[in-house]
């Protein structure tokens, strides 16, 4: 029987930096000097809407306005917001209207949202509304009884195609945030969405939010799992 023969320390760190320096160049950026900057941000309950329910909401040809513009510059805050009516007549008063208008209404809570409205919300896609349960949003001018598309949205990662390749992953992979500080936590099964207009971004909601703490985090990571 042979004995194997240990390596030391000092040439086992050696040989990692070189590899690493190899596939990420010295400074740990990968190829051509690409470092994505990962932003995490909570997303707060809000509405998406269709035109033709603003219309019903705020009047006929109603044009929702903004207030700001969000980190996907694609979208914005409006300043109209709509109240939220679950079972029961539990509401929820003053819900931000994100826009451009989409192609479907869907409105997005957390988990805690949903107890106190008294409804019981599957965690989806956004989009994906089938299924799902509704509920009465009124506006200043009108109200729309919604019999579908009240969701939990699934926790999910934003890429443009550097940052899909600088983590070697593509659309509807899976992803791990670890979020170091005061409540150090890791977030398994980020969906990872793609577009190449997209800035790196990470989306939980409040609840997620609250439990990691995460205004006092001090770093977060991207891993793969």
């Amino acid at each position: 029987m042979s004995a194997s023969t240990a390596i030391p320390r000092g040439d086992v760190e050696q040989l990692v930096r070189s590899i690493l320096r190899q596939q990420f160049g010295g400074d740990g950026r990968a190829p051509g000097g690409y470092r994505p900057d990962l932003v995490v941000n909570i997303s707060a309950r809000h509405v998406h809407l269709r035109q033709d329910h603003v219309d019903v909401l705020f009047g006929k040809g109603y044009q929702l306005t903004e207030m700001k513009r969000l980190y996907q510059a694609t979208d914005f805050a409006s300043n109209e917001t709509v109240a939220v009516v679950g079972p029961r007549q539990r509401m929820i008063p003053n819900v931000r209207i994100l826009g451009p208008c989409r192609a479907f209404t869907q409105v997005e809570l957390a988990f805690t949202d949903a107890i106190s409205l008294g409804l019981d919300l599957p965690v989806k896609l956004s989009g994906d509304i089938e299924g799902t349960p509704g509920c009465l949003l009124i506006g200043p001018k009108g109200s729309v009884e919604l019999d579908k598309g009240v969701i939990r949205a699934e926790r999910h990662v934003h890429m443009g195609d550097r940052d899909a390749s600088y983590y070697g992953v593509k659309a509807k992979d899976r992803m791990n945030l670890r979020i170091h500080g005061p409540c150090p936590t890791t977030l398994e099964g980020l969906l990872v969405r793609t577009n190449p207009d997209w800035k790196l971004e990470v989306h939980i909601d409040t609840d997620e939010g609250n439990a990691c703490d995460l205004v006092h985090a001090t770093r977060v990571e991207l891993v793969k799992p």
